[in-house]
Parts: structure tokens; C-alpha cells; sequence
């Protein structure tokens, strides 16, 4: 296929096109598409680069990668066996196995579309829901269910859960999450997908249309990791958008003074939200230590089966600190891996997760940067990848593996990427001018 270009005669009087450029049924890269790595050099060189990459996207550790859920899971069984309390394995295996669901649809049917619409239309769909409750929280519906409750709940009840009505009687809204920092989560794992997708639009949408379908769904998330009052959020979405910028296609002045403008008043802002927090001791910052604490003793203590899936509180509560309020979970999904399962647990998850990641940004990295049958790139699985990179660190705070609304999609998403790599073309044959014959 060729643009349009001059035509000239040879000797022979046979007409040969001389196209402006030739552009490749399966891997080209558009001039406008300078990725971080590209800036500085030629097109040739940036198509080099980025057909590179995708060769090396199907790498030898994806069918291991695949293999590791299965494997994980099958260890959280046999850990099972050795459990401290029947009851809450039971539940946290049956979690368990509906996360590892996910992750093979991911792989083995949502991996074999290009670009599965009808999968990533009702997760937006179902994301924007959860900012709406987020927003009616905000305006008057946490004031409501609190008046409610104290009028008509409260005086009927024998004795009152510690966590609810602390939880009613603070400001930060959770959506249709049970707590604050999990929305925190949520919108640090679906908004860069969802952004993705609505800018991926550009033949059903001008370039206005989509800016401002990315500000009614932006600025609404944003928001509503502001209420949620979450500082592991807020401090890990500035460092998703330092990661971002490394994509952006600007010079690479102006992307040095954005990112530093953004960090600047990023952690201005968060210092001068939260400054009542540092002065009080941080407690929740210490809290988390001492459950860390417990979790490595435990391991320690059980280094090989853990005390069984879920059961971290029935170990936390013999040997937490007096003065430590009580927990059911580690809040870190690696080291409850380690007290709950061992260390097989524990490197099984985290090899999923972090080698994942690490597997999947080449093919990724080049989606984003190739024509693929002759469409515009393929971004998506790159906010994805963005998205999963923020779950994977949000983990180490906080106890994502175990909320279903964040866990499920997050095994679903990991899997469609290691799946990905498979239907990425990895070579791309050239396209040679044609000479009519007489």
C-alpha cells in the first residue's frame, strides 16, 4: 500500500511510483509515535527498535508464568491441611480459586482479541458506578446513613462493631468498597486502563470528544482518591505519573519541568493535608510495622506451610503488641503470603506478580508503539501495565489480594497480558514497490 507520492518514466517508458511512504500491513511506526527511547533518532532507527521488542515479547517465561497461578494455588491447598482455623481457609480459598478463574480467562480467552470492547466496556462501566456511590458519599450520604443509624440502628444494638462506627463517624468515603484505602486501590488499578480506552476511540471520537470523556471520568476519580483520605494513594499515583511521563511523546524538557511540577505540588499538597497526621506519630504507619513484624515472625516460625490461608489474625493475636489495635490481615499481600503459606507461598505470588510485570512491559512498550493490520497502536495494554504496576506496589500497604473487586479484575488483567504477547506480531515483512510490466 503506498501514499501518495510522484511518478516517473524509466528508460523503458514504464511508469514506476516513487511513494512518499510505505506503510507495512502488520508493524509500522507512525511519525507522531516517539516513545522516551525514540527521542533523538531516526525513523528507521525508532522502527528497529520497536520491531525489537516485539521479537522479544514472546519470551520463554511466559508458559512458566502461566503455570505459576495454578501452582500458587495448589500450595494454598496443601497449606490448608496445617490450618489454625478451618473456617476463615475455607473462605479465603474459595477467593483464592475465583482470582486464579480470572487470571486463566484472562490468558486463554480474553488475551485471543486484540482489543476485547465487550470486556473492557462494562469493567468502565462498573468503575464509574463505584465513583458515583463515591461521590453521593461525599455530598451528604455519609451524613445521611450516620443520622440514620445513630436514630434508628444504633439504639437497638447490644453491642456495636468498633470498626463500622468509626467508620461512619469519619468524612473519607469508600464507595461501594468497605474501606477507604480499598477505593484507593480500585482507582489506582482501573483509571489508567479506563483513560486508555476512552483516547483509544479516535474513530468514533474527534480529539475534543475524548478529552472530555477522559475529564468526566478523570476528574471524578481523582476526586474520590482525594475524599478517600488514602496516603499510600495519593503518594503512589504521583509515582505512576513520573512512570507515565517516561511514555509521553514531548521533549524531554518539558517533560523534566512537568513531572517535577506535579511531584513539587504533589507532596506540597500531601504534606500540608496530612501534616496533623505526621504530628499525631502516624499511627497507622506504625501499626503496619508491627503487623510486618508479626508476619515475618510467623514465617519464621512456619517457614514451610504457614499457618493456612487467611488465618494471619489467629496468629497476630498471641503475640501483637499491647498497645497495637488488632487486625485480621498484614496489610502487605507478599508477607501474608509468607505467615499464611510459607515462603513456597511467597515466592509463587510474588514471582507472579513482579515477573509478570517484568515479562509483559517489552510487548506492552511495543503494542504502543506498532501498527498493527494497518490501525493506530495499541496503548491499552501499556495503562494496563501501568495499572497492574500500581497494584503490584499498593500491595505492599495495603491487603488488595484479598478484596475481590480489586483481586479478581487484577488476575484477569495480569492474565490478558501474559497472554498478549502471543498475538503480537513479532516480525514485520517489508513491503517492496511493485512495477507495473509492459
Amino acid at each position: 500500500m503506498f501514499s501518495p507520492g510522484s511518478a516517473t518514466k524509466d528508460k523503458s517508458g514504464v511508469t514506476a511510483h516513487k511513494p512518499e511512504r510505505i506503510l507495512n500491513a502488520q508493524n509500522t511506526i507512525p511519525p507522531l509515535d516517539r516513545g522516551p527511547l525514540s527521542q533523538g533518532k531516526k525513523p528507521s532507527e525508532r522502527k528497529k527498535g520497536a520491531e525489537k521488542r516485539a521479537r522479544a515479547s514472546p519470551n520463554d517465561f511466559t508458559p512458566w508464568l502461566a503455570i505459576l497461578p495454578f501452582a500458587w494455588l495448589l500450595w494454598q491447598f496443601l497449606a490448608a491441611t496445617q490450618t489454625a482455623d478451618v473456617d476463615l481457609t475455607k473462605i479465603t480459598l474459595k477467593h483464592f480459586a475465583a482470582s486464579v478463574v480470572c487470571f486463566y480467562l484472562g490468558y486463554f480467552c480474553l488475551s485471543q482479541y486484540a482489543r476485547p470492547i465487550g470486556f473492557w466496556l462494562p469493567l468502565i462501566a462498573a468503575f464509574a458506578l463505584v465513583l458515583i456511590a463515591g461521590w453521593d458519599q461525599h455530598f451528604g450520604g455519609i451524613e445521611a446513613t450516620r443520622r440514620y443509624f445513630f436514630l434508628y440502628i444504633y439504639p437497638t444494638l447490644t453491642e456495636v462493631p468498633e470498626g463500622y462506627l468509626k467508620k461512619i463517624s469519619s468524612s473519607r468515603i469508600w464507595g461501594t468498597l468497605f474501606y477507604p484505602n480499598a477505593l484507593a486501590g480500585v482507582i489506582l488499578l482501573l483509571l489508567p486502563m479506563a483513560l486508555g480506552f476512552i483516547w483509544s476511540l479516535r474513530r468514533r471520537f474527534t480529539e475534543g470528544a475524548r478529552i472530555l470523556l477522559l475529564g468526566l471520568l478523570g476528574v471524578p476519580a481523582l476526586a474520590c482518591l482525594y475524599w478517600s483520605q488514602s496516603k499510600g494513594g495519593w503518594l503512589l499515583l504521583l509515582l505512576v505519573i513520573l512512570v507515565a511521563s517516561l511514555f509521553l511523546p514531548w521533549k524531554r524538557q518539558l517533560k523534566l519541568f512537568l513531572v517535577g511540577a506535579a511531584l513539587v505540588l504533589g507532596l506540597a499538597g500531601f504534606f500540608w493535608k496530612y501534616s496533623s497526621f505526621f504530628q499525631k506519630g502516624a499511627t497507622s504507619v506504625a501499626a503496619r510495622f508491627d503487623y510486618w513484624r508479626a508476619a515475618i515472625a510467623t514465617a519464621s516460625k512456619h517457614p514451610l506451610i504457614g499457618t493456612g490461608p487467611g488465618t494471619f489474625a489467629v496468629s497476630y493475636k498471641k503475640i501483637k503488641r499491647p498497645e497495637s489495635e488488632m487486625s485480621r490481615l498484614v496489610h502487605n499481600d507478599y508477607l501474608q503470603q509468607a505467615s499464611d503459606s510459607g515462603l513456597p507461598g511467597f515466592f509463587a505470588y510474588g514471582l507472579l506478580v513482579l515477573g509478570g510485570l517484568a515479562c509483559t512491559y517489552p510487548a506492552a512498550r511495543a503494542a504502543a508503539t506498532i501498527n498493527h493490520g494497518g490501525e493506530s497502536p495499541d496503548r491499552i495494554p501499556l495503562f494496563i501495565w501501568l495499572g497492574l504496576f500500581s497494584w503490584a506496589l499498593h500491595g505492599i500497604i495495603e491487603f488488595d489480594l484479598y478484596i475481590p473487586a480489586i483481586s479478581w479484575p487484577a488476575f484477569a488483567l495480569l492474565g490478558f497480558l501474559i497472554g498478549k504477547p502471543r498475538i503480537i506480531p513479532s516480525t514485520a515483512p517489508s513491503a517492496q514497490p511493485t512495477v507495473p510490466s509492459k
